[in-house]
């Protein structure tokens, strides 16, 4: 269905005025061919073109929060990676976005808040253009705060969003079902609904403490893992929060032991770039309760450390899955994992990987983190 094909009720849920006529986007091209137009428009200048015409506000405006009305726009949206860096000479923190066709990075508005680096959380909404910086330690101190801002790409600015009920800091965090839970090391956590803008907490997590090292969330689950640590005397402890069943349980075995570098999600499936050797990527294989070494090199030598890694959340066609690997200087590493037959049967995966430089005014920036969003 195009845009101005919409039924009347769809246009009224979508906030006009009665008995508005809807018109073309383009006059004289077909509406599909004017929504992949549209969407080319940088978003950063989105506010700037709803002034053109109402259609093209209503097009702009719209939240993929509500695929219901609009299912076309969603289905177009463009996947724009999302990088927050520190720069060592200022401590300020950047967000840099990469648009998908120029390869060019957008600066955004600068991130609210003072944490200190790597003590704060960040999660990413992709379906909702949005973007939670949670938490944090006060840069200089260690006095954690509750504070959380959201950025919107379709407004292309920070909020500040409830705070949580408990001051954190180097928690773990991620989506699961649409909400976002954030784990402390204590095994406190609490979930925020972003429809009602709201904290509640949720079950406990029993036993000793797990430090966080890493966390990613998939499935309606969030794992946690501490990682191994020098000088290895014991297994890493890991834990699964289920949103289902509010219930947190023992990670298995084979996934805490072979968690060895950055998660990232994509196309529904947990990858790790291994943080020894060649920077390979693995992927979890549930039935087996293992990390699958995925065919292909490693992440290339000239995204150089330290890493971060972020992932489609969709497959990107033919059933491969898209990961960046952001490293120094915002270098990045795009992979594209494609199917690939088992020498034995069965499925296998293979790694192909693209570099974009990052420009020469980003060399000392340190990147932290990286969401993917569809923009």
């Amino acid at each position: 269905m195009s845009f101005s094909s919409m039924s009347k009720q769809q246009v009224l849920e979508a906030g006009d005025e009665v008995g508005e006529e809807v018109m073309e986007l383009i006059p004289g091209l077909p509406e599909e061919v004017a929504e992949k137009c549209l969407l080319h428009l940088p978003f950063l200048y989105h506010r700037l073109f709803r002034t053109v015409s109402s259609t093209w506000n209503r097009f702009l405006t719209v939240s993929p929060a509500k695929p219901v009305a609009f299912p076309s726009v969603v289905s177009l949206s463009l996947p724009f990676l999302f990088a927050f860096a520190f720069d060592p000479v200022s401590r300020r923190l950047q967000c840099q976005a990469l648009d998908p066709f120029s390869r060019r990075w957008l600066l955004l508005p600068p991130v609210p808040g003072g944490a200190a680096a790597g003590s704060f959380a960040v999660v990413g909404l992709p379906r909702r253009g949005e973007i939670y910086v949670i938490g944090g330690v006060e840069e200089g101190g260690d006095k954690a705060v509750r504070s959380v801002a959201v950025y919107s790409a379709a407004r292309n600015g920070w909020e500040e969003a409830a705070g949580m009920g408990t001051p954190r800091g180097y928690m773990a965090a991620g989506e699961v079902g649409g909400r976002l839970v954030v784990a402390g090391e204590d095994g406190e956590a609490e979930v925020f609904d972003p429809e009602e803008g709201t904290w509640a907490p949720v079950a406990v997590r029993r036993g000793a403490a797990v430090a966080r090292y890493d966390a990613a969330a998939a499935g309606g689950k969030l794992y946690v893992t501490e990682g191994w640590a020098w000088p290895f005397e014991r297994a890493p402890r890991g834990a699964v929060y289920d949103a289902a069943s509010d219930s947190w349980s023992e990670m298995a075995r084979g996934m805490r032991e072979g968690w060895t570098g950055s998660c990232a999600v994509a196309g529904g499936r947990m990858y790790i770039v291994a943080e020894y050797g060649e920077w390979r990527l693995k992927r979890y294989d549930e039935p087996r309760d293992e990390w699958r070494m995925v065919a292909g090199s490693g992440v290339p030598p000239e995204v150089r450390r330290p890493h971060v890694v972020s992932g489609e959340v969709e497959e990107v066609g033919g059933g491969r899955r898209r990961i960046y690997v952001v490293g120094a200087g915002l270098d990045v590493a795009i992979g594209t994992v494609s199917p690939s037959p088992a020498i034995h049967g069965g499925e296998d995966e293979r790694v192909d990987w693209e570099v974009v430089k990052g420009p020469a005014e980003f060399a000392g920036l340190a990147p932290c983190n990286a969401q993917v969003l569809y923009a």
